[in-house]
């Protein structure tokens, strides 16, 4: 009997320790994983894309070029924009060139009038003698005037002074004026002549030695004719002077002349021809040419001054050639104007710096010398000083008010 209760408390403490491995090893096991709380989806695939947009777009925050730092540290580039194109110059209306020198007047007389009121002075005197006679002509002289024009203003002057007998101030005026006009002229033909007849253009060939104002005066005598109403083409012969081209152009530019020119020390003769050329192509109605200042005393270029004449001709004959002398040198002046008018037929005088220290006579004596009327004259730096030789208004701003 012990023995069956000992048989069956040993099986128990056996199952009982089989029960116990058997719910460890169940316990060591790991547990599934709990379900998803939300299932998972997955994105339809991409169309396919071409080049830069092969890669699919990143949503990540983008930097401009200046906030990335460059290799080297340097500072990033800066891309500038074309240069603006420049802007045609402003056309000009320049002032009527009609009574240009009845309103300068005032500032001819300022320095011309020494004359008139010196010549009023002695011929007031009580008594004339010899002596005040001489006086006379050498005032004349003094004032350029020149020794014919002078002993035929002095020999009329002595003859009326004697009829006239007693003289007051204003009998005294008007005598001087009447003797001094007769001298400068006033039955010469000063128009400038730039309207053919028969043909357009009118051919203007300007023409003096270097210093007197010749480009100048060419540009401003452009002016003159723009503001009466006429369309212009600037020749620039003077090939020898670097800048004489470029400040033609200039002159031509403010009052809408179109220039032509050439290369720098080329032929004058070419650039007279192709200006006379492209005025007929154009159908303007003054072609103006400016020529080199020639020495007048290199015989060489004096002929050259001749082949440009002689050029410009196979075209049209020359309308006129205006002569451009500097007011101030005096009887020097007359020697060039002399050598000029052998070589190219001068038709007219433009005398420039009459406003300065130049003395009224000249005006008398180069047209004495050369026979051929002052048609032009400058009185000063402004665009508009170039004005229409007055023979009135120029004796009346001799003898002042």
């Amino acid at each position: 009997m012990e023995t069956i209760i000992l048989a069956v408390v040993i099986a128990v403490v056996v199952l009982g320790a089989l029960g116990g491995l058997l719910i460890t090893s169940r316990l060591k096991k790991p547990l599934p994983p709990p379900p998803p709380s939300k299932p998972d989806l997955t994105a339809p695939p991409a169309e396919p894309r071409v080049g830069d947009e092969a890669e699919t777009p990143s949503d990540e925050q983008r930097r401009t070029i200046e906030e990335v730092d460059l290799p080297g540290g340097g500072a990033p580039t800066t891309v500038e924009e074309p240069p603006a194109a420049e802007k045609a110059p402003e056309i000009e209306i320049p002032e009527p060139s009609a009574g240009r020198l009845i309103r300068l007047r005032s500032r001819l007389s300022r320095s011309q009038n020494a004359l008139g009121k010196g010549l009023l002075t002695l011929l007031s005197r009580e008594h004339l003698d010899e002596e005040t006679w001489e006086e006379i002509e050498d005032t004349l002289l003094t004032a350029d005037v020149g020794v014919q024009p002078t002993q035929e203003l002095v020999e009329r002057l002595r003859a009326r002074v004697k009829v006239l007998g007693t003289r007051t101030p204003e009998e005294l005026r008007g005598l001087l004026r009447e003797e001094l006009l007769k001298l400068v002229g006033t039955d010469m033909d000063r128009e400038v002549k730039t309207e053919p007849e028969s043909r357009k253009p009118g051919i203007v060939m300007v023409v003096g030695v270097n210093g007197t104002g010749k480009t100048t005066t060419t540009g401003k005598l452009a002016r003159v004719l723009v503001a009466d109403g006429r369309t212009v083409v600037l020749g620039a012969a003077d090939t020898f002077r670097a800048a004489a081209a470029d400040q033609l152009q200039t002159w031509g530019e403010r009052v809408g002349a179109y220039t032509v020119r050439g290369p720098e020390a080329g032929d004058p003769a070419s650039v007279a021809f192709d200006a006379v050329k492209e005025g007929k192509e154009m159908g303007v109605d003054v072609v103006l040419i400016d020529t080199a200042g020639r020495l007048h005393t290199k015989t060489g270029l004096m002929d050259e001054l001749g082949k440009v004449k002689r050029v410009v001709e196979k075209h049209a004959p020359l309308d006129e050639v205006l002569l451009v002398l500097d007011a101030t040198t005096g009887q020097n002046g007359l020697v060039q104007a002399r050598v000029f008018s052998e070589v190219v037929d001068i038709t007219g005088i433009v005398l420039t710096k009459l406003d300065g220290t130049a003395k009224g006579g000249i005006v008398i004596a180069v047209q004495n010398e050369l026979g051929v009327p002052v048609k032009l004259i400058g009185l000063g730096e402004g665009a508009d000083d170039l004005a229409p030789f007055d023979p009135e208004a120029f004796v009346d701003a001799l003898l002042g008010d």
